[in-house]
């Protein structure tokens, strides 16, 4: 990773010391695989979850005169995470062997790019929220790089008491292995680009982001200094799979840091995993560098170009991307930066979400979509794909209550329905009884039986106008929820004042 500090210290960034201030400085290295059917040089297929060893061609096994052949669509696919990252397209790029001993790769060197990557510097916006202590900030976070590589495989040492086994599996799948610059400067900030790379690569359908099986992994770069000097010796976490972990691992790990270097020690420039269990990081290896590795031009690959129609082709089908999006929601439906943020942060929720909003009011479709809906599924532990209740029939929920045939308080209750049984909003309110009273006769019979009932409290109300509230919540008990609620104010009020 080229260490280039394009930013200055911020004070609200900076983390106390027994001794003075420090500032973290962080890069990410992703490695997303790539949506293809086949590997990065072989016709093996990529599907997750099959027997160990059996997408593994000849290729694969680095079995003696068989070449590599490069699969043009995960060249496509590179193509067009680059564009999503509003990063330089390089028109000739070249693939490069890596060399290391690594018992489930069995070539002996893994097939990279170092000198001519095929994607050069981007870009990628995040936004820092309330929850980071911030009011909607946005910070640029820079693109070093995107390069090709192929994975290698999975050793396994939980198979047996004394031997340890290889899955060939993933090795040859295409990854591309992206490069932030040392622009992070928090755990929050991590987390944050992290979620925004996985929303673009999704929305590209270039990777699909499942960290948990493996497609999307990184690998963090963390050192600590003073504000205003150089850079510190850096620290390399390898392969962390959560986005919650990697936020832990970033907070130890500088702490560690600045825990030794306050104590008069020095940080051994290394490689280091990140232990879930323990919220820790733990020594793995001393981090090599470039030389270690002895890249050399691949001989059986030749540099490949394109030129920039190819480029242009694949630029004219990019879908709509995350940030244009939340410009749009923002813009045109008058949605808050809040609503739009959520919104956006998956293409299914955004989907839905305009699939509910479409012809109706926005503010109300974002808050049954953002508060109801995501709530419900955060608290079931399912996915927005997994949705019990469909876009249709929230939207009729929500014609209902535009309607006043149905108060918010049954509309609740008829989400709850929904969710649990399915059916149609509007016959299950015909079906049940469910439907508001609106008729303002039978309102007020109600209203002169809760006051008679209570008249002890009527006077009380001259001197506390906030008890009318009471006696709004047992006109509502006993019209079992069903009263018109801005009706049932407005009588009452009448009523108290005489």
């Amino acid at each position: 990773m080229t260490i280039i500090d394009t930013r200055v210290s911020d004070p609200k960034r900076l983390i106390a010391g027994v001794t003075g201030n420090w500032e973290v400085i962080i890069g990410i290295e992703t490695h997303a695989q790539i949506i293809s059917g086949s590997k990065l040089f072989s016709s093996a297929p990529t599907n997750f979850g099959a027997e160990p060893n059996a997408n593994v061609s000849l290729i694969d096994a680095a079995m003696p005169g068989m070449l590599p052949a490069l699969n043009i669509e995960c060249v496509r696919q590179a193509i067009r995470t680059g564009l999503g990252l509003k990063a330089q397209i390089n028109l000739r790029s070249s693939f490069d062997r890596k060399n290391y001993f690594y018992p489930d790769l069995p070539q002996g060197y893994q097939i990279s790019q170092f000198w001519q990557p095929i994607v050069g510097e981007g870009k990628v916006t995040i936004t820092l929220g309330p929850e980071s202590g911030r009011q909607f900030e946005e910070i640029e976070i820079g693109i070093e790089r995107l390069h090709l590589e192929q994975d290698a495989g999975k050793s396994m040492h939980d198979q047996h008491p004394f031997l340890s086994f290889v899955d060939l599996n993933r090795a040859g799948i295409a990854l591309m292995e992206i490069v932030s610059k040392p622009d992070l400067r928090s755990a929050a900030e991590a987390k944050a680009y992290l979620s925004k790379l996985r929303t673009i690569v999704r929305y590209l359908e270039t990777c699909d982001g499942n960290m948990d099986e493996g497609s999307m992994r990184a690998d963090v770069n963390v050192s600590v200094r003073r504000p205003g000097e150089s850079f510190g010796t850096r620290c390399e976490i390898k392969n962390i799979n959560s986005i919650r972990f990697v936020g832990q691992a970033i907070d130890y790990e500088a702490r560690r840091q600045i825990d030794i270097l306050e104590a008069g020690g020095k940080i051994d420039q290394e490689t280091r995993l990140f232990n879930a269990e323990k919220g820790a990081t733990i020594s793995m290896r001393l981090k090599e560098e470039v030389h270690d590795y002895r890249y050399f031009p691949d001989p059986d690959l030749l540099p490949f170009e394109f030129d920039q129609s190819f480029v242009d082709e694949i630029a004219s089908n990019l879908p709509e991307l995350p940030d244009d999006r939340k410009n749009r929601l923002i813009a045109d439906m008058g949605l808050t930066i809040y609503d739009a943020s959520v919104l956006i942060a998956e293409k299914e929720t955004a989907d839905y979400f305009e699939a509910v909003a479409k012809g109706r009011d926005k503010k109300t479709a974002a808050n049954w979509v953002i508060n109801d809906l995501l709530g419900a599924l955060r608290r079931a532990g399912l996915g927005i794909k997994e949705t019990p209740v469909t876009p249709e029939q929230l939207g009729a929920i929500i014609d209902l209550i535009k309607q006043e045939k149905i108060s918010g308080r049954i509309a609740k209750d008829l989400f709850e329905i929904i969710w649990h049984e399915g059916g149609d909003p509007v016959a299950i309110v015909e079906q049940r009884g469910m439907k508001q009273i609106t008729d303002s006769d039978t309102i007020e019979k109600v209203i002169d039986k809760v006051l008679a009932a209570n008249s002890d409290k009527i006077v009380q109300t001259q001197g506390n106008p906030a008890l009318s509230s009471w006696f709004v919540g047992q006109v509502m008990k006993a019209t079992s929820g069903k009263a018109n609620p801005q009706k049932v104010n407005a009588i009452l009020k009448e009523k108290l004042l005489k």
